[in-house]
């Protein structure tokens, strides 16, 4: 068999998978589930041709790929990603995804937090060519669901608008909110504010968007590019971190359910 038919064979296989997964959640109607940035929103409605206008109040000279944010040498969130990467370097991810013992957990989600930002940056990065405002004209995940942006500052009322700028709207928000000392803090001994889980729990529910997009999108694009095995590798980390400091919703895993089941439930 020649290497064209080997690869056409895996992508059918993949096509016929993934399809057999997702297609059985699409509702009778057709219709999308729509996601809201604050709340679920119950009516769903057909995804109608073009987008709206995203909005003011947003610097669109902003590129979606963010430079990484790095910890400085001296913060203890620096420490902890280093005994994170030794650990992962083991295989075990749900080793690895473990409060160190006498850890701060607001530490350890906000370095984790900061780890997974920077993965999907550089995942998403990969596929900006594939990702456009033509061929990605709603921000969805598969033919059930789509996410409009809010942040409740700039854009306060939840808008539609095309997956290339939503994930712009999505990394800014999160690079501001890291870059920001007072929700995380960069030296020891400045404490975290009260509410960082809960502000934790919005970043990360946010980044998982992400990951559904481009596996309901662009996987064949991923499939193309060789980094399956990163994506899922990133992926699988992400699930299994969220997972075991209950930091989504279920329902909001719905997109991509039987996957964050099979990452969760088995050791392969």
């Amino acid at each position: 068999m020649n290497d064209s038919s080997s690869y056409g064979n895996v992508v059918s296989t993949m096509i016929e998978k993934f399809n057999t997964i997702y297609s059985k959640n699409t509702p009778e109607n057709g219709y999308p589930q729509m996601y809201t940035e604050d709340h679920y929103a119950s009516d769903n409605r057909p995804r109608e041709n073009g987008m709206e206008d995203c909005g003011p109040g947003v610097n669109r000279s902003t590129k979606t790929f963010k430079p990484k944010k790095s910890l400085p040498d001296e913060s203890y969130q620096c420490d902890l990603m280093k005994y994170s990467s030794d650990t992962l370097g083991s295989g075990d991810l749900r080793l690895a995804v473990q409060l160190p013992e006498g850890g701060d957990l607001n530490e350890w989600v906000a370095s984790n937090t900061v780890d997974f930002s920077n993965q999907i940056n550089m995942l998403y990065g990969t596929l900006t060519e594939f990702c456009t405002e033509d061929g990605c004209p709603i921000m969805s995940a598969g033919p059930k669901y789509e996410y409009h942006w809010a942040d409740g500052h700039t854009v306060k009322k939840p808008i539609k608008c095309s997956a290339p700028k939503y994930i712009d709207y999505l990394m800014t928000w999160v690079q501001d909110q890291l870059d920001d000392a007072s929700l995380f803090p960069s030296k020891r001994g400045i404490p975290f504010p009260k509410n960082f889980l809960s502000i934790a729990k919005t970043i990360l529910r946010r980044l998982f968007r992400v990951y559904a997009h481009v596996y309901h999108e662009h996987f064949l694009d991923v499939l193309q590019l060789g980094e399956v095995a990163h994506l899922n590798t990133s992926f699988k980390h992400f699930i299994i971190f969220v997972n075991e400091f209950s930091l989504i919703d279920k329902r909001e895993l719905a997109p991509l359910q039987e996957l964050c089941d099979k990452y969760v439930n088995k050791d392969d």
